[in-house]
């Protein structure tokens, strides 16, 4: 098995960055799997009394990855969809709004939202934030159609939506 087929495992020798950005590109990816190519009713479905849904996590950890490199890295504002959402009415816009998303535009927005944060600093917020919320994904996916599992099955990709 080469290192290809798991791209996402952290580097068994590297710098402290490469560790540290190698453990969240690893619960990135667990993530990812962990919501991958599920239509809405899938990505709506709900644990016992819990209001969490994947589509909610999608949109959330979307959020947080801007939130962390635009807000508190470079003390900008933030952009589209957030700077429009009505947050004083609904403190849980992010969860509440994924509802009304379809599966492509949550997928699309975590996609570009990751991408534009790749290789910078803060990461450690991030990891504890992504480890909480996969394991929520866990529970969710599991609930949906039985997938379980740690990491991907080597040579996964996500599935590609149609962006915008």
């Amino acid at each position: 098995m080469t290192t290809n087929d798991r791209p996402w495992e952290p580097p068994l020798a590297g710098s402290e960055v490469e560790h540290l950005t190698g453990a969240l590109d690893r619960l990135r990816t667990t993530f990812r799997w962990k919501t991958d190519a599920l239509d809405t009713p899938a990505l709506q479905a709900r644990v016992s009394t819990s209001a969490l849904t994947l589509a909610g996590l999608l949109k959330h950890l979307a959020l947080v990855e801007d939130h962390t490199f635009i807000t508190k890295l470079t003390g900008h504002p933030l952009g589209a969809p957030w700077d429009t959402a009505p947050w004083d009415d609904d403190p849980d816009w992010d969860f509440t709004s994924a509802a009304h998303d379809t599966p492509d535009q949550l997928y699309a927005l975590w996609d570009t939202t990751v991408q534009r944060s790749r290789l910078r600093r803060l990461v450690c917020d991030l990891i504890e934030e992504y480890g909480r919320h996969t394991g929520h994904a866990d529970i969710l996916r599991e609930s949906i159609d039985g997938l379980t599992g740690e990491d991907p099955p080597p040579g996964w990709r996500p599935k590609q939506p149609d962006h915008p």
